[in-house]
């Protein structure tokens, strides 16, 4: 029997995993390092385009290839989908032939090369990041531009009839329960394996903060709705100070939350100020009317802050209801911030917290799943 430090594993990855700063190759790089703890040899195989070629992969990777994404508009004609069709390399699949190790790749992005007929028999696993075409869909849903909204509804179009090519994969890996469910449903073989993460430990402080916190990308549509939401219906008449942290915020949303007498907006946090944040506020708030794939920053804060308040769309099948607050509509969370402003975050608490998340969320238990399906 071949011992686990002789196991060999090609990872096709959308993008370049380093820096690890946004949800999907926060999966990938911490995957990575996972396998690589485990002994695994891994080949890994990015799509280059506006990231830089990256030595920190070299510490966990037996091997790091580079393919130029190609980014031009001709794609956008195509009938496949613009994510599939312009992640197209032939250099990648010859390389792939050199040998007859098990290929994961990452996102249905990469899954192009199921269609190679060389590949047949080769043990290929896809990591499912989301529901891509439903994704896509509510990324149409929150853009305001005609020409971007035209573009995710046909990409959506397209990524719905694209996805049946998940039947040649030997198995399919979902993010969340909630995609397991769709996957299963549709294919064979799927597991789910929660996100992979950089949260070693729970690090969340007892006792009181004096913020409500909410934190994301607000250059991306969801977030600065669920930004302009958390304005125009919950903070509009509450005495309690918000903080906004995160990465571009528009003009438009400066000028909101300076309208807006207790809220605060931190632009571009260092990843020490967004962790000083998230420890010290008193309720990390994460809303999102898009309920796909799983919100990494709702592990963030639950690693890391006191209490979390979330809807329904924010848990999207994580398996993490119960170390939450629920709360659906704006009076709801009215009432709910004024109740957590008032409690004390206890150790018994942080305890639970630490005992749910060891089950479900642990990066090296994870991993060996993943291993024994790689056979």
């Amino acid at each position: 029997m071949v011992s686990t430090t002789e196991k060999h594993l090609h990872i096709v990855s959308f993008d370049i995993p380093w820096p690890a700063n946004y949800g999907g190759v926060i999966d990938v790089f911490y995957k990575i390092k996972a396998l690589s703890l485990k002994g695994i040899r891994i080949h890994l195989h990015c799509f280059e385009y506006g990231r830089e070629i990256a030595t920190e992969l070299e510490k966990y990777c037996h091997s790091v290839h580079y393919y130029k994404r190609d980014l031009s508009k001709k794609h956008l004609f195509k009938s496949l989908p613009f994510i599939v069709s312009s992640r197209n390399s032939d250099a990648l699949n010859d390389t792939l032939l050199h040998d007859n190790y098990p290929i994961l790749l990452e996102g249905l992005h990469s899954c192009l090369m199921l269609n190679d007929i060389r590949l047949k028999g080769r043990k290929i696993i896809v990591r499912a990041h989301n529901i891509e075409h439903e994704y896509y869909y509510h990324l149409a849903q929150a853009e305001t531009d005609i020409f971007k909204k035209y573009y995710f509804h046909n990409e959506a179009r397209k990524l719905r009839k694209f996805e049946n090519i998940l039947v040649r994969a030997d198995s399919i890996v979902a993010i969340s329960k909630k995609d397991e469910k769709y996957f299963a449903s549709r294919y064979s073989n799927v597991v789910f394996i929660p996100a992979f993460h950089p949260h070693v430990e729970v690090k969340s402080k007892s006792g009181k903060g004096n913020y409500v916190l909410y934190h994301g990308n607000l250059s991306v549509g969801e977030n600065r709705n669920a930004v302009q939401y958390l304005i125009d219906n919950v903070f509009n008449d509450l005495d309690i100070p918000l903080i906004v942290a995160g990465l571009n915020p528009s003009p438009t949303l400066e000028k909101s939350l300076e309208s807006l007498e207790n809220a605060r907006l931190i632009s571009n946090p260092t990843d020490e100020e967004l962790f000083e944040l998230i420890n010290n506020a008193q309720v990390n708030i994460s809303i999102t009317f898009q309920a796909t794939g799983l919100k990494l920053k709702l592990l963030n804060t639950l690693y890391n802050g006191r209490f979390c308040l979330v809807n329904d769309q924010m848990l999207s099948g994580s398996a993490l209801d119960e170390l939450c607050i629920l709360a659906n509509d704006a009076a709801s969370m009215k009432i709910q911030i004024k109740k957590l402003f008032k409690r004390s975050f206890s150790k018994k608490e942080i305890e639970r917290r630490r005992n749910k998340l060891e089950i479900l969320y642990h990066n090296g238990q994870n991993v060996q799943k993943l291993i024994d399906l790689i056979g």
